[in-house]
């Protein structure tokens, strides 16, 4: 924030002048006590979250105060299904919103939750108690703590510049894109292992075949070691991914290397099994499509929101109580059918749970000399753990083009929540597909992988061209 507040003629002593000067003043008084608000750490673990959020209740109490949430789990251990043991496994819904009364509820939705009841026969919404089931560990809480007043963007106010890891980089965010890299920097440990991760789109209009894959999925996350050091030591890595297509058969084989630094474009590497050639792809980023998706899922799509962020201007607009996806098992039911979750219009209800939170709205449009497909987004990311939960993309006429939901759960593994199984609806194709679930895939449950192993995949060297050809050549 800078103080853009004229001063007034001092030299002018009328009343008019007198008066000019008082409200200069007091709004001056008003940015300092604003900006000193922003930069004090001790409101963390008092009246905000150790990350940042509201510890209050809402006005109503439909939200209920933070507390510690405590270890959420009853008896899991790896292999069982998470759902099953979690602490408020026995919740009911309060109530449902379908056609019939969603204008009731309209002031509590998303334009683009408003747009799927509208475009989705039969769709609803089954909303259950709020349960802040988010966590931080200690060591996580004072990184964040020590970013306020450190960490900092890069000039042009998109890149992360450094922070302390793992933390918040900005718990109490000004801008858009801070909200963003709160997102994006959230803790999940240091590596996210999907060993079967299923996906899938729905036919086209007047067709029956669903288009599935499973893939093999890692995602490395070297700055989430317990402790506390510079991002910048990390060369300002964000994360390195590899995956391997193993369904279906036209897919099989073909497998990548993404690496993502901050401020700039994704490095990936691709082996194409019929040639037996990796190929670096300089283009496979932003809104370039994803591979064997028929057009329908771009790159930056993922995980709500990925990649760079140099494409967009980034708006702050606000706090918003909405509801939205949480604690939502159902994506990483590992014992259910595919049949039974993923019906031909949406995700079947029963498999998505809803709840009343506050969440942070950034609005992004395309900066000035950029392009991309949607040229207008919309992101609701949760004050309590910065997980993405919804986003809805606008086309080149202003309408509601796509919209996303983030399924985000307490993870038993490091105490807070994450967010990587989504679905996306295009209500222009009238398709939706469903990505990085757990859905059936039985003990080959998601993992998240708090401390370094012998695990070749928890090295940086993992993830180079060489290695790719190495490993997909055997």
């Amino acid at each position: 924030m800078k103080d853009v507040i004229k001063r007034p003629d001092v030299g002018n002593f009328t009343p008019a002048g007198v008066r000019q000067l008082l409200v200069a003043l007091a709004a001056s008084a008003a940015f300092c006590s604003v900006q000193a608000a922003e930069s004090d750490a001790s409101r963390l673990g008092t009246t905000l979250t150790p990350l940042g959020g509201e510890v209050a209740a809402s006005a109503d109490g439909a939200i209920p105060a933070w507390t510690p949430p405590g270890q959420q789990d009853e008896g899991w251990s790896y292999g069982q299904v998470r759902g099953q043991h979690w602490k408020f496994k026995g919740d009911k819904p309060l109530y449902s919103i379908d056609a019939n009364n969603v204008a009731q509820y309209a002031s509590k939705l998303s334009p683009g939750q408003l747009e799927l009841f509208k475009k989705i026969p039969g769709y609803r919404m089954d909303v259950y108690p709020t349960r802040r089931s988010c966590g931080v560990p200690d060591f996580v809480a004072e990184n964040t703590k020590k970013n306020v007043g450190f960490a900092s963007l890069d000039s042009d106010g998109v890149a992360l510049q450094d922070a302390h890891v793992p933390g918040v980089p900005f718990p109490m965010p000004t801008t858009g894109a801070e909200v963003m890299w709160n997102m994006k920097m959230r803790y999940r440990g240091v590596g996210f292992d999907m060993s079967k991760t299923v996906s899938g789109l729905s036919p086209r209009k007047g067709g029956g075949d669903w288009l599935r894959t499973s893939t093999d999925w890692f995602i490395f996350t070297p700055w989430g070691e317990k402790g506390s050091q510079l991002f910048s030591s990390f060369d300002r890595l964000e994360s390195s991914t590899y995956f391997s297509y193993m369904e279906p058969a036209a897919l099989a084989g073909q497998s990548g290397v993404i690496s993502t630094k901050a401020g700039e474009q994704a490095t990936t590497f691709y082996y194409f099994p019929g040639q037996r050639r990796v190929r670096r792809m300089p283009s496979y980023s932003y809104d370039a499509p994803q591979i064997g998706l028929d057009n329908q899922y771009t790159i930056d799509e993922s995980n709500i929101f990925f990649g760079p962020m140099d494409r967009f201007d980034w708006k702050l607009v606000g706090k918003q109580e909405l509801l939205v996806p949480y604690n939502a098992f159902g994506a990483y039911d590992a014992s259910a059918k595919i049949e039974d979750v993923a019906k031909p219009d949406s995700i079947a209800p029963e498999f998505r749970r809803y709840e009343l939170h506050r969440v942070w709205v950034v609005e992004a449009n395309v900066r000035q000399g950029m392009r991309h497909q949607a040229p207008k987004r919309l992101f609701y990311v949760d004050e309590d753990s910065w997980n993405g939960l919804m986003a809805v993309d606008y086309d080149k006429q202003g309408q509601i083009w796509k919209v996303r939901e983030g399924y985000t759960i307490p993870v038993y593994e490091t105490g807070t929540c994450d967010m990587e199984a989504q679905a996306q609806y295009n209500l222009v194709d009238g398709r939706y597909l469903y990505d990085m679930t757990s859905i059936g895939v039985g003990k080959n449950d998601h993992r998240w992988i708090t401390e370094s192993t012998g695990n070749p995949r928890l090295k940086r060297d993992f993830y180079t061209s060489d290695n790719l050809r190495a490993i997909s050549e055997r």
